[in-house]
């Protein structure tokens, strides 16, 4: 048997000390309850322990004071490892609440059908920092009412942190599942988030981004993908590294592992117009509504990025960032103050051109003059200097 059965059972045999035989639903509830999904008891409820409609005996595997044998296909190392380490189990996955904020836009539609349909197909969605693509994503399973798992992504990022490891939990051995066996088994859509900071370590995501069942090295356990499981990938470029060295840490995807994605989504800043709408929905967040101001914003934020297309700036103002004034806005109820404030990250020169084109985009604004320095006396021939 396997080792998802053989943890069945035991928790079965604790449980009930006495009873053999057992109904599909206590068997079914063992299995949800272990995090194995109802598919984990598949084994458990064929024709070999079938007694009646419904019914199971396990009389041939439950003998008094003795465990079920692991499955000989399982190495010697992995057998011993699984008989002594249990799965630590706590819910990572959930269905995303909806954002009354939230605008859809771009490509969201089409993400939006892809999770709906319940069909294995990897995205890979690229575009420059702050918007919306995570936002999209966890968006989209919030309309369709289904699971999410967000991972984030950095350079240290291995296979442990994915696929899962041993932990010492209350002085015993555990091995924990790491978040893509969970997306697996609950068939809830993985999102990688910022894959392109990752490293080769990684590439243990190969078969899974191939749609087929995970060899747990640790365990010898095999997961097999439930219905509906699908990987999703947020970069910042599109795995070929950052050449103009915006994204320093982005760094250069396998070639091999890049094409296991069917299909990716390049999203650009949304128009003014969307934006616009994207900026009122969040002062109505805060609870202070102002559209000429979030005209004046998306005015001036549209200038910029012309300029950084045809090279006059090295920055940009992302969605993001609108939203972060926004929210500066509904606490100092300051125009000049709020902008000022969210982007004092820049380089002097850069927060500068950027701040003074906002007071050009809105008059009803100007900058504080410096305070004119006290005025020295001069001497007089008929004074003497002390």
């Amino acid at each position: 048997m396997n080792t998802q059965s053989v943890q069945i059972l035991d928790t079965l045999k604790s449980r009930f000390p006495d009873q053999v035989e057992f109904r599909r639903k206590a068997i079914d509830d063992v299995a949800v309850e272990l995090g194995f999904g109802f598919k984990g008891a598949s084994e458990l409820i064929g024709d070999r322990f079938k007694i009646a409609r419904g019914l199971y005996n396990f009389s041939a595997v439950l003998k008094p004071d003795a465990s079920p044998a692991p499955v000989a296909a399982v190495p010697k190392t992995a057998m011993k490892l699984a008989a002594q380490v249990s799965s630590t189990i706590n819910e990572d996955a959930y269905v995303p609440a909806k954002d009354p904020t939230y605008v859809k836009w771009g490509s969201f539609d089409d993400v939006l059908t892809v999770i709906k349909s319940s069909t294995f197909y990897p995205i890979y969605i690229a575009g420059l920092s702050g918007n919306g693509k995570t936002m999209m994503v966890e968006q989209a399973c919030a309309q369709a009412g289904r699971e999410y798992i967000r991972v984030q992504i950095s350079p240290e990022t291995d296979e442990d942190d994915l696929i899962g490891g041993f932990r010492l939990l209350n002085g015993e051995t555990v091995f924990a599942k790491g978040p893509v066996i969970k997306a697996m088994e609950r068939g809830a859509i993985l999102l990688i988030d910022e894959i392109d900071r990752a490293t080769n370590k990684i590439m243990c995501l190969q078969g899974v981004l191939e749609g087929k069942p995970v060899l747990i090295k640790k365990t010898g356990e095999l997961i097999h993908p439930s219905p509906g499981f699908n990987v999703l990938a947020t970069a910042n470029t599109k795995g070929k590294g950052s050449e103009d060295g915006r994204f320093v840490a982005a760094t250069i995807i396998d070639e091999a592992f890049l094409e296991r994605f069917v299909s990716t989504i390049e999203q650009p800043y949304p128009s003014r117009t969307i934006e616009t709408k994207i900026v009122s929905r969040h002062m109505e967040k805060f609870g202070k509504v102002d559209e000429d101001f979030a005209d004046k914003l998306t005015t001036w934020s549209e200038i910029i990025r012309k300029t950084f297309a045809d090279g006059g700036v090295d920055e940009l103002v992302s969605t993001r960032r609108l939203c972060h004034i926004t929210q500066t806005f509904s606490i100092f109820e300051d125009r000049l103050k709020a902008v000022q404030m969210c982007i004092s990250r820049f380089d002097l020169d850069t927060k500068t051109a950027f701040l003074d084109l906002y007071t050009k985009v809105d008059p009803s604004v100007q900058p504080e003059k410096p305070a004119d320095p006290v005025a020295q006396p001069t001497p007089n021939a008929a004074t003497p200097a002390y």
